[in-house]
């Protein structure tokens, strides 16, 4: 009641009703027109961009998949290339124990060969002698010492390259491991979809991290790795086959200078034995001599006595006869025939004494040298012994356990690289 009541608001003319309706109608039509091209839009805009977010989706996992394809390659290149490394630090190992092998089975001859002249410097007398045995075995001593020096710094020059060798596979192992890594996020990330329930929005995904690198820098990290590994292994191979080559001129020399000081001391030890012999044959002939010499004295001096006595007889005759009387005491022919006696044996007591004297001087004279041939003799026996015992020394390089091949005891050794599937034989 109190609404019927109530005072009627504003009116409106029948025109601005008619306004108001068009206006509506107007306004109507014109979102709706609005409406329209927006849905149009928004329909053409769906299209598009499902179009170019199919087209990116597939254009990212093709990138993704020759990504992947392109470090899987790097990858088998770097694995190929460590492998070869490993192989080459194997050999290069092996090649290191031969020559450390050789560098150890050199002790043995320097030995010899100091000893052999440690009992050559023991002859005495005109024995100790420098001959070419001294020369030869001097020179074998120095040519050890050498070959000694050549290997020695053979084999640090080959851990020295193994240590290279070693970094070089360490680069190429941490270059492996991280296209490892980078494969395994490449191939996660290959196989996410939209419909993948740990895809999520990220904070400022698009910034670039910290320590990344250029497609070039990438391509050539790996490619200095691989040529640097590369080129120490051609420097391997080189200096193996140097190593192998030094072995086998250093061991023909080794043989061809024992073989020269052998022949040296083999004809050394024949002409002492020819020298001894010689000694030997004058000291006989001077034994003789000496007792030749020695009946030939007892001889003289038989005789000096006897020519004695008879100058004695001669003597007596002659002042016997000097007591004759008167005109007895005459000078006849017996007198002059005892004189002559007399005279002639005293001649001939003097040629005896003198030849007597010239036989003991001569008898002392080959005494005295027989005695200095005994003692020569002895130096040249002893001379001898020390040659032959030269040689038989020098047999140990000669001995079957010196020249064989076959390995008495293997030992596990652990090269550079930590593994220890390598033997060294001992």
């Amino acid at each position: 009641m109190s609404a019927l009541l109530a005072k009627p608001s504003l009116r409106h003319s029948v025109s601005e009703w008619n306004s108001n309706n068009q206006q509506l109608s107007a306004t109507a039509e014109h979102e709706r027109y609005v409406s329209n091209v927006i849905r149009q839009e928004g329909r053409s805009l769906r299209n598009e961009t499902n179009c170019k977010t199919t087209c990116d989706d597939t254009d990212a996992s093709r990138r993704l998949s020759n990504r992947a394809w392109n470090v899987a390659r790097w990858k088998e290149t770097l694995e190929t290339c460590a492998q070869k490394v490993d192989e080459e630090m194997d050999a290069l190992t092996l090649c290191k124990e031969q020559t450390e092998q050789a560098l150890a089975a050199t002790s043995v001859p320097l030995e010899v060969s100091s000893e052999c002249r440690t009992l050559r410097d023991s002859r005495r007398g005109f024995e100790l002698a420098h001959d070419p045995v001294d020369v030869q075995l001097k020179t074998e001593v120095e040519l050890i010492e050498r070959v000694q020096q050549v290997l020695q710094q053979h084999i640090e020059k080959a851990f020295e390259h193994l240590c290279v060798l070693q970094e070089n596979r360490h680069q190429l192992t941490g270059d492996i491991q991280n296209k490892m890594d980078a494969l395994d996020i490449d191939m996660s990330c290959l196989s996410l979809t939209i419909k993948s329930p740990q895809i999520s929005l990220k904070t400022n995904p698009i910034r670039i991290p910290p320590g990344s690198s250029t497609p070039q820098e990438w391509l050539q990290f790996s490619q200095y790795n691989v040529a640097c590994a590369q080129e120490a292994m051609q420097v391997s191979q080189q200096m193996r086959e140097d190593m192998s080559l030094t072995r086998a001129q250093l061991q023909n020399e080794l043989d061809t200078q024992r073989r020269a000081t052998e022949f040296a001391l083999r004809k050394r030890n024949h002409h002492e034995e020819q020298a001894r012999n010689e000694l030997e044959w004058q000291i006989k002939n001077t034994e003789d001599e000496i007792a030749e010499m020695e009946s030939d004295i007892h001889g003289l001096d038989a005789d000096l006595q006897a020519k004695t006595a008879s100058l004695k007889l001669a003597h007596t005759r002659l002042e016997n006869r000097t007591n004759r009387p008167g005109m007895d005491l005459c000078r006849d022919e017996v007198q002059y025939g005892l004189v002559n006696e007399v005279h002639q044996l005293e001649a001939t007591i003097m040629a005896l004494k003198q030849k007597l004297s010239e036989a003991q001087h001569s008898l002392q004279k080959m005494k005295l040298h027989h005695s200095r041939m005994l003692q020569d003799l002895s130096r040249k026996q002893e001379a001898l012994s020390l040659e032959q015992r030269s040689m038989t020394t020098r047999t140990r390089l000669t001995s079957p356990s010196c020249s064989d091949k076959t390995p008495v005891l293997l030992v596990p050794l652990t090269n550079s690289s930590g593994r220890s599937n390598l033997q060294l034989l001992a």
